[in-house]
């Protein structure tokens, strides 16, 4: 954890989640309680599909909704994709930009996470803004490298720790079970948390920064008390209300 930074833990539903899902949904919003909200913001990015439903089932709960991806337009000829703006219209508060797999199954480059940073901030949402080495780049000791080329080109100039959430994913250790060492975990955040102070000053310094990558209840604990660990952006584990509340309930001790 960062002094004086308030926590998040944001749950990325990816392409899974029909209405059957629903039910889990309406659980974490059940426990999501006065005194869990007390201590860290607890966000779900289910499919678009679910997005209104999601912000409907969560209205009046200490459960905020987010979303998994934007255009940066804010209309127009684009099939199939969904607007920052359609988004914010759906109620929900969050967007994730820049994930790993929009990276590779995409082709999004660092300037197309930036102009969706960009959309999100138009439309009033926090971005959540995704960088990470992957396993190659990591093995040939590039891993400090690839995060400040991200962090150079991806977040927008003149962001500020209000719009804008930082969110670290090795891109190795995302659904394999792999899960880097807390003294590794540390030395990141800690050269991430530099290169954000020296690009944004003071905002850069209270930014939040999450870790994602195989994030689970059985390792919640000992990641989310790592120094510069603001939070965690949870993928398979954010399915079952159960176990997602577990990794949001660190917090409650903490």
């Amino acid at each position: 954890m960062t002094p004086d930074i308030f926590p998040l833990v944001a749950g990325n539903w990816k392409m899974n989640g029909e209405r059957d899902k629903l039910d889990q949904l309406a659980l974490m919003a059940q426990g999501v309680d006065e005194e869990l909200a007390d201590n860290v913001d607890v966000v779900v990015c289910p499919p678009s599909t679910l997005l209104y439903v999601a912000t409907t089932l969560s209205e009046d709960t200490g459960l905020q909704v987010g979303a998994q991806d934007c255009h940066n337009e804010a209309s127009g000829a684009h099939t199939g994709d969904i607007s920052a703006e359609m988004i914010k219209d759906c109620l929900a508060d969050y967007c994730i930009v820049g994930h790993s797999e929009r990276r590779v199954d995409h082709g999004e480059s660092d300037f197309h996470v930036a102009g969706k940073a960009q959309a999100c901030w138009r439309a009033e949402l926090t971005a959540i803004i995704c960088i990470g080495e992957t396993e190659a780049e990591y093995d040939a000791g590039k891993a400090e490298d690839v995060l400040s080329r991200q962090i150079a080109m991806s977040v927008p100039e003149g962001a500020t720790e209000d719009d804008t959430i930082i969110a670290y994913e090795p891109v190795w250790a995302i659904g394999t079970g792999k899960t880097p060492s807390p003294d590794d975990v540390k030395a990141i955040h800690a050269f991430i948390r530099e290169e954000l102070a020296q690009k944004f000053g003071g905002h850069g310094e209270r930014m939040r920064i999450l870790y994602g990558g195989s994030v689970k209840p059985a390792n919640a604990a000992e990641l989310l008390s790592v120094e510069n660990v603001d939070g965690a952006l949870v993928g398979g584990a954010s399915l079952k209300a159960e176990d997602f509340l577990a990794i949001c309930d660190v917090y409650r001790k903490l």
